[in-house]
């Protein structure tokens, strides 16, 4: 029990350090030009590799602003899946 609530505690930790943005820093990041499904998933294939490059570079992020949306979050929730699928299958033996 010990273990869960210290894994919640850090994870609200975590949590409220990366919830803040600053505006002008989104404003930046911000294009005219939106990304759909395919560029959620290449982000959430990368998002390992761009959660390391954030906490070194401030210009790096893992998820994209200005997205369209649903299709967007769908690929970015199969890119990251896509990782950790084979993972956790069982032997069989």
């Amino acid at each position: 029990m010990k273990r869960i609530a210290l894994f919640v505690l850090l994870l609200a930790l975590a949590m409220n350090l990366v919830s803040c943005a600053d505006s002008e820093t989104i404003k930046e990041c911000v294009s005219e030009n939106t990304y759909g499904f395919w560029g959620g998933l290449w982000h959430g294939i990368v998002a390992p590799f761009s959660f390391f490059g954030s906490l070194i570079w401030d210009d790096i992020s893992m998820y994209a602003v200005n997205n369209n949306g649903g299709w967007y979050d769908f690929g970015f929730i199969l890119g990251v899946g896509g990782l950790t699928f084979g993972s956790s299958r069982k032997s069989s033996k």
